[in-house]
């Protein structure tokens, strides 16, 4: 059985293209198993009622933990499916807590596309914004990503 990649190649990208990600809401069964997963059981994620206690009156979601399902919700959407040669790098900022019960939603766009021969492709700039159930900002940052050539 071969492998057949669903994402676009570097040529298809274009600076002010956007694409937007289904939507997905963040479980309580999510934030144990990032737990888990991580190592990460600070209160905030996995106390409820010391959680009762911050400003956010409950426990929050791990930010690595939306940022990852961010990451996954671009990769369900088929564009970077199997022509991803390498996630180069990412800048993040967590500006509004993500609560169990939250539905979010990727809004991705080109930001900078330079070739990249020798390494078989070229690095595409994204800029992700992660946004809740009631399109309010909760993440933002920017990916780069070495996108595999059609001729590569």
């Amino acid at each position: 059985m071969k492998f057949a990649p669903r994402g676009m190649h570097f040529e298809e990208f274009e600076p002010g293209l956007e694409i937007y990600t289904a939507a997905r809401t963040i479980t309580e069964t999510d934030i144990v198993n990032f737990a888990g997963l991580s190592g990460d059981f600070n209160f905030i994620h996995t106390d409820a009622e010391s959680a009762k206690a911050t400003p956010f009156g409950q426990r929050v979601a791990h930010g690595m933990l939306v940022a990852s399902i961010a990451s996954g919700l671009a990769v369900q959407q088929g564009f970077i499916d199997g022509t991803t040669l390498a996630f180069r790098e990412l800048t993040w900022k967590f500006t509004k807590p993500v609560l169990i019960g939250d539905t979010i939603q990727v809004q991705i766009k080109v930001v900078e596309t330079k070739l990249m021969r020798a390494l078989g492709g070229g690095l595409v700039t994204f800029e992700a914004r992660v946004l809740n159930q009631h399109d309010e900002l909760v993440h933002k940052g920017e990916w780069r990503m070495l996108i595999k050539s059609r001729a590569g």
